[in-house]
């Protein structure tokens, strides 16, 4: 005979950590997510035995639970965030001339789509954007669906810009 379990109770300290997208060269991913994105790079972890690293990107705001100077308490804050973004180098990547990039999703084959970042105002996020010469897939105000952007990362991945206020309005029946 099976247990009955209460999914709730069972699974009430659940957390969705992370997703985990390839990238070439961190050199130019963790500028971006940093600079543009306004994310803080909360652990970095190298495996050289493997020849890859991990850098795990999140939002930190004012009045959130300071980054731990230690080490090990550090990478348990990290493993204990919402939604953080874990940017996964393999060693070697950024200097190879053959390396063919990583698939996006969006292309064939077709499998994994873009993350999305809420803002408050996708029209001046855009702006930014521009401003700072981020590379567009969909602007606010092209294609069916307007008030939201795409834009892309270094290595192509979409990145949906959105206004929960708006896009909630947009879709409420």
């Amino acid at each position: 005979m099976s247990e009955t379990f209460d999914v709730a109770e069972a699974t009430r300290d659940f957390i969705f950590n992370q997703t985990m997208l390839r990238i070439r060269d961190p050199e130019k991913s963790i500028p971006f997510y940093r600079d543009v994105l306004g994310m803080t790079l909360l652990k970095q972890f190298d495996f050289p035995e493997a020849k890859f690293s991990l850098y795990f990107m999140a939002y930190v705001r004012p009045g959130d639970e300071p980054l731990p100077e230690d080490d090990v308490a550090r990478a348990e804050y990290t493993f204990r965030q919402k939604a953080t973004l874990e940017l996964t180098h393999n060693w070697g990547t950024e200097s190879d001339p053959a390396f063919p990039g990583y698939v996006s999703g969006n292309e064939e084959p077709r499998g994994f789509g873009h993350i999305g970042i809420a803002v408050p105002d996708v029209y001046a996020a855009s702006e930014r954007f521009e401003k700072m010469g981020v590379s567009f897939q969909k602007r606010p105000d092209d294609g069916r669906m307007k008030g939201l952007a795409f834009i892309k990362d270094p290595d192509g991945y979409w990145i949906e810009i959105l206004s929960s206020r708006r896009l909630a309005a947009a879709t409420a029946r």
